[in-house]
């Protein structure tokens, strides 16, 4: 009988802690996306609340288990509701996930973005461009569309990570994660997933319920985020056997994370560090 894996093992404690503590989770996020990313939530076993109006983001990012600030639909006042969320999520300690939707791509959200980088984001999780953009490059995005492969982002995420305090997820066809020093790959998830939006929204709040979780025990951010992103792409890879196409690659992918048990959980978890020859240099 093969080992089993301790990255599996901790992903699997991780997704049970989630559904022991069914944590709150505050999502002020793209409105595209809100009712998929509640049901994501709701199927992986945490408890979503999706309030965006400044007279009660704040509030309720204070009792919250996790925040997340999801930048895909802005204006004034949403803006001004998460700062609020983020200012209070600061003062009590919450771990907060920013989504930087499309920053480089549009100006407005990309100095929003750097603002909210002040109040010192538990992680940050976003496509290539994205990534890139934030920590300062020329990202080249196309909307909310990565042209970079995650691989070439690696070296900004590690800056980007060194400079905030941050743990900075570049995800893509391979998942890389990095705290500015220790870097972990993903290599779960379906070609699925590009075909529905909001697929990397949904991550994000995966994350913010795997942080909410274990920030009380043993509490290490990078290892989460892994877990929580490893767990995501198992779930769209047994989703992507049951669909016909990507209406029912949406329906299966919530019912495949609210059917993650420990056996699969085990037995289909890959995380890795990186192959020591494709390591990049330190930037």
């Amino acid at each position: 009988m093969p080992a089993i894996d301790d990255h599996a093992k901790a992903a699997w404690n991780t997704l049970a802690a989630v559904r022991t503590q069914a944590p709150l989770v505050h999502s002020v996020t793209n409105l595209v996306v809100t009712n998929l990313t509640a049901n994501v939530l709701l199927a992986l076993g945490a408890s979503p609340a999706m309030v965006e109006n400044v007279e009660e983001a704040g509030e309720l990012a204070a009792v919250a288990g996790s925040l997340v600030i999801n930048l895909g639909s802005m204006s004034a006042a949403r803006t001004e509701a998460m700062q609020s969320a983020v200012l209070a999520a600061d003062r009590n300690g919450t771990p907060w996930v920013l989504d930087p939707v499309a920053v480089g791509a549009l100006s407005y959200r990309s100095e929003v973005a750097r603002g909210l980088l002040a109040h010192r984001p538990t992680v940050i999780r976003g496509n290539a461009s994205e990534i890139f953009s934030l920590a300062g490059g020329d990202g080249g995005g196309k909307g909310v569309d990565s042209t970079l492969d995650p691989e070439a982002a690696v070296g900004a995420a590690q800056r980007l990570a060194r400079s905030t305090g941050c743990v900075v997820a570049v995800t893509g066809k391979i998942d890389r994660i990095t705290d500015g020093d220790r870097l972990l790959e993903v290599r779960n998830g379906h070609q699925m997933q590009t075909r529905v939006t909001g697929m990397g929204c949904s991550a994000t709040a995966v994350i913010a319920a795997c942080l909410a979780a274990t920030r009380t025990t043993g509490f290490d951010r990078l290892a989460t985020t892994t877990q929580a992103l490893a767990l995501f792409g198992l779930a769209a890879e047994h989703a992507a056997v049951a669909a016909a196409g990507p209406a029912s690659f949406q329906v299966a992918l919530i019912d495949a994370l609210f059917n993650l048990d420990e056996a699969r959980t085990l037995a289909g978890v890959r995380i890795s560090p990186p192959p020591s020859e494709s390591r990049p240099p330190a930037p």
